[in-house]
């Protein structure tokens, strides 16, 4: 008797509906290689490996290690702003951008959100100006410049990050205090509970790469390198300042 084994159908491939799947060097638009800041480790390897992104990734390291240079790239091919705001912001002061989001491209979830917003500290006065000459057609802009940097910050976020959509953030850590620190964690928790929500930050608090569920990066000389919270530099030094402070003061 012949007997006929049926195999069995694949697993359908489960749909996410998160904005950005994949993050990869643009075929058609290749980075030359002996120009900054593709002299960067983490920016050559994002160029020759891609990375993929999930709920939230955050980035981690020294200053000028590359990874605002990252953030802003991917804000940027996303179409955010770059000195913050949504998808429809043309605020711009001094143009400073490195022109790697020209040679990235972004590999999309179908069906996913094209929201997004992006945040940086360094650039929030200007652009809370920017919002109260521009202000939204929908609602009205609360006032910003009446508030605390760390409370306008706050704020802004309550009022832009509320359905799923990709929001970036750029040490944001410069606007809160430890407090306010611990709101935002809150705030982006619910988000990415919420579901179609995605997190991507750079910073250099302990507090906020704590974020549950992120993905975390050091970024450095080796390029980007995936770690635990608890394995980070940043938290080993952190707390090896906070228990012994006068033995790194002494040196200074």
């Amino acid at each position: 008797m012949l007997h006929l084994r049926i195999a069995a159908a694949p697993a359908p491939m489960k749909l996410s509906n998160l904005p950005i799947r994949r993050v990869t060097e643009h075929a058609l638009h290749c980075a030359p290689r002996d120009q900054w800041p593709q002299t960067l480790p983490p920016v050559l390897q994002l160029l020759d490996e891609g990375m993929d992104f999930g709920p939230a990734t955050i980035l981690v390291g020294e200053n000028g290690s590359g990874k605002s240079t990252l953030v802003e790239a991917i804000a940027m091919s996303y179409g955010l702003s770059p000195e913050g705001g949504s998808t429809g912001a043309q605020h711009s002061t001094r143009v400073t951008e490195s022109g790697l989001e020209h040679h990235l491209q972004l590999l999309r979830n179908i069906g996913a959100s094209r929201r997004g917003y992006f945040l940086r500290a360094e650039t929030m006065h200007s652009f809370y100006t920017y919002l109260e000459e521009n202000p939204s057609m929908r609602q009205v802009e609360p006032d910003f410049h009446t508030m605390s940097h760390g409370e306008s910050f706050l704020e802004l976020i309550i009022d832009k990050f509320r359905e799923g959509g990709l929001w970036v953030l750029d040490e944001p850590e410069s606007a809160l205090s430890f407090s306010g620190s611990l709101a935002l964690v809150g705030i982006l928790k619910d988000l990415l509970a919420a579901g179609g929500s995605q997190v991507i930050m750079s910073t250099h608090s302990p507090l906020l790469a704590s974020l549950p569920g992120a993905n975390i990066y050091e970024v450095g000389p080796r390029g980007l390198r995936r770690s635990q919270w608890d394995d980070l530099d940043l938290v080993s030094n952190w707390r090896s300042f906070m228990n012994m402070p006068g033995r790194y003061l002494r040196h200074l």
